[in-house]
């Protein structure tokens, strides 16, 4: 039985995903910013182990994670959460460059520095989960599109360091998906939101999964999945 630990599994695409490996019998260790949520995943998916840690405060999740029981051996650390505030660069404070800064590259990169052990005894997979904004920047993206370019150069630097250990690294790149932070996208940029036009978060999690699911002996470096209507 596989064990898989999953940041973002409240909702979108980690939720998606977290019911497809829960379903199937696998263990998941479900990431949440704060003891209630905790208990909220725990109950939407009985038999899930949780873990409690602010992605907003990476410099504190050693400490935080240090407190708590971890499984001995990680097949897969899903970077899945995320946050995202638009805005100019004109307008944009360093709070809002923080915020979006840590809980998107920062917290991800330690997290998989405190759970690479696991990672290389399993010899198991680390997937980011970035956006087509972390390809491409426009405008009023800045902060979260640099916060996704900065999460591939992380999963491409962690792809050539960890090789050798067995650690497998992919990227995948979403387009837009039908999902509460698209909604809140939507109403940033003033526009109507009809999650109808979106890719569906499951399509997504079937992505994930089959990247999972490869035979060792290969591996996906990079996906990018657009809307397909």
């Amino acid at each position: 039985m596989a064990t898989h630990v999953i940041t973002g599994a409240g909702s979108g695409i980690g939720a998606a995903v977290a019911r497809r490996l829960h379903a199937r019998g696998d263990e998941v260790v479900l990431h949440a910013r704060d003891a209630g949520r905790a208990r909220e995943l725990a109950a939407e998916f009985p038999g899930a182990k949780t873990v409690v840690g602010d992605l907003a405060e990476p410099d504190r999740l050693s400490w935080a994670l240090s407190h708590q029981t971890l499984p001995d051996r990680v097949d897969s650390l899903l970077h899945i959460a995320g946050v995202v505030d638009l805005g100019p660069v004109g307008d944009l404070t360093p709070k809002a460059w923080r915020h979006q800064l840590n809980v998107n590259l920062v917290a991800p990169a330690e997290l998989t520095r405190l759970f690479l052990p696991q990672l290389r005894a399993a010899h198991g997979h680390v997937v980011f989960v970035n956006s087509g904004a972390g390809l491409n920047a426009h405008a009023g993206w800045s902060a979260y599109a640099a916060s996704k370019h900065g999460l591939k150069a992380l999963a491409d630097s962690l792809r050539h360091e960890e090789h050798a250990n067995g650690v497998r690294v992919t990227s995948v790149y979403p387009g837009r998906t039908a999902s509460p932070m698209q909604a809140k996208v939507h109403q940033q940029e003033g526009k109507e939101y009809d999650p109808a036009k979106w890719i569906d978060p499951e399509s997504v999690a079937t992505t994930v999964v089959m990247a999972l699911d490869l035979p060792g002996d290969a591996e996906v470096n990079d996906l990018t999945v657009r809307p397909g209507r």
